[in-house]
């Protein structure tokens, strides 16, 4: 769900949310300043909202806005852009009707006022189960060889990672269990991928899914989720109110699950159609509530017994987990409270622009989990020696855990992926210290602490991508891509290409035309 917000108090730097971004579907040749180094080869997709208004109708909510795709294909130094909206049931639904008909998670949309009685009450009882959007507007998923748009609802598009042409509609209930899935997945050396899933009163329970999809693709043709398989299940702590989730943890050994008392209300979901509020009213943070912290044991395909638990949190993104000496080390960014989530509100971001007593600064937290509960109450658990975070041993067997944090203001984490699950010590960051905009990014050293920022001149960075040199040994070998949107009126943005040891920059691909602010991305290697 998250990414970026608003103006700096002191320079007014703003980005207008709630206008419509023009899509350009043909590559675009950029002029590239710099030099690119030749092994990087590829095409970094990024996905988020770029329509806000369909006639006279407009959304509530930043996050809620049509997808729109884009993408910059790297080949031989030379940098072509393209954007394309996602053409699915939403976007056609609402082009034909020119308003917006189809709900999301802030905007409840309503049948027209001129449908007669019976339309309308046919219309009501169907939004009691609602059948969710597939304006799939928040990241880029692989499955098998298929590449996917994903929100965090059962629906996902398949997209030719190409052209960005919006291909097949999936839905994971055909499938799986799932009416909520979270938008970030995990991948092993195998290819295989690891998503979360909640399942929604199902057989009379509610409760968390973890599933495997093979990485392989199908000889014939079908979907890849044809081919999933449950990992495991976890049951949720209260039957009607699920844990809000956007991520999770995997090691070697173990996956890790927050149970987070960010809460959404299913009663209060399937009326809020009827109470003529959003889906989004019906997601509460209870501070009074503990979180709770699931080891699933990958070999066993069981939660581990011991309960871990840490006080109330809001988590959206994990920056990586791994094992050492028989602890698992687990490191998230986390908020005291929800209040990210309505910095969002389109009616409230000129509001909120600057108000930094609103803003609740986010950790970069490091949380560790002992293997063994062996020892006495009271007793600090961790043995480890570098980190300051403790699991206290209390009466009744649980583990009670506080995180050391690593440093504040930072969010958007990615890693070099081939250290996730494992001992790893850089990550590369938006700095959201000031408000949830983001006019730096940072390459932070987990063992020193240190810092390295880049900052532009005048404009706003996106989640940075890190890109490993093929044979690289040293972990931060390689270079990190972010999208640059320029702030200046009419003025193209760029691709901006650091070398991630030094974080200084080498390259930037510029254009003319207007980049829009997005969520997340993905880099697919390979020639262009």
């Amino acid at each position: 769900m998250l990414e970026k917000l608003g103006e700096r108090q002191s320079g007014r730097m703003q980005y207008d949310y709630g206008k419509n971004k023009e899509e350009h579907p043909e590559p675009i040749k950029t002029e590239v300043k710099g030099s690119i180094p030749e092994w990087v080869q590829g095409t970094l997709i990024r996905n988020g909202p770029g329509m806000f208004s369909v006639g006279e109708t407009t959304y509530n909510h930043w996050f809620d806005g049509m997808a729109l795709l884009h993408s910059f294909a790297i080949n031989k130094g030379e940098v072509t852009y393209r954007s394309r909206y996602l053409r699915g049931d939403t976007y056609n639904s609402n082009m034909q009707a020119n308003r917006i008909v189809v709900s999301e998670m802030g905007t409840m949309a309503y049948p027209d006022p001129c449908k007669n009685i019976f339309s309308k009450v046919i219309t009501f009882l169907s939004h009691t189960i609602p059948d969710f959007t597939d304006n799939c507007g928040n990241n880029i998923i692989k499955y098998g060889n298929d590449f996917h748009a994903t929100s965090e609802t059962n629906y996902i598009r398949k997209i030719d990672p190409v052209t960005l042409e919006t291909q097949e509609k999936i839905d994971y209930l055909k499938y799986l269990p799932v009416s909520i899935v979270a938008s970030h997945t995990h991948y092993d050396k195998e290819g295989n991928s690891y998503s979360m899933g909640t399942c929604i009163a199902e057989k009379g329970k509610t409760k968390y899914m973890l599933f495997k999809v093979p990485g392989e693709s199908r000889p014939d043709g079908s979907p890849p989720l044809k081919s999933a398989e449950a990992v495991c299940t976890l049951p949720c702590r209260s039957l009607l109110t699920p844990s809000y989730y956007h991520s999770f943890g995997m090691t070697d050994n173990y996956f890790i699950f927050i149970e987070q008392p960010l809460k959404l209300d299913i009663l209060k979901m399937a009326t809020a159609y009827l109470r003529r509020v959003s889906w989004a009213s019906c997601m509460k943070f209870h501070p009074e509530d503990s979180t709770l912290i699931h080891l699933i044991d990958r070999n066993t395909k069981k939660e581990v017994a011991t309960k871990f638990y840490t006080d109330a949190m809001t988590v959206y993104h994990q920056v990586n987990a791994f094992e050492d000496d028989g602890h698992v080390v687990f490191d998230v960014i986390a908020y005291d409270d929800n209040n990210l989530y309505e910095f969002f509100y389109l009616n409230k971001l000129k509001e909120t622009m600057g108000a930094t007593n609103l803003y609740c600064k986010p950790k970069f937290t490091r949380f560790v989990f002992p293997l063994s509960d062996q020892g006495e109450t009271g007793e600090n658990l961790v043995k480890l020696k570098y980190t300051t975070a403790s699991a206290v041993k209390e009466k009744d067997g649980k583990i009670m855990c506080q995180g050391e944090v690593l440093c504040e203001g930072v969010e958007l984490p990615r890693i070099n992926y081939n250290f996730n699950g494992k001992k790893y010590r850089y990550s590369y960051m938006c700095c959201v210290d000031e408000s949830p905009v983001a006019t730096r990014i940072v390459k932070f050293d987990a063992d020193t602490k240190q810092q390295i920022e880049w900052k532009g001149d005048d404009g706003f960075a996106s989640e940075p991508v890190f890109i490993p040199r093929p044979g690289a040994v040293d972990e931060d070998d390689g270079v990190v891509l972010t999208v640059i949107i320029n702030n200046k009126p009419l003025q193209g943005g760029f691709l901006l290409v650091l070398d991630a040891k030094s974080f200084k920059e080498i390259a930037r691909a510029c254009l003319d035309v207007e980049i829009h602010m997005d969520m997340h991305g993905y880099f697919i290697p390979g020639s262009s």
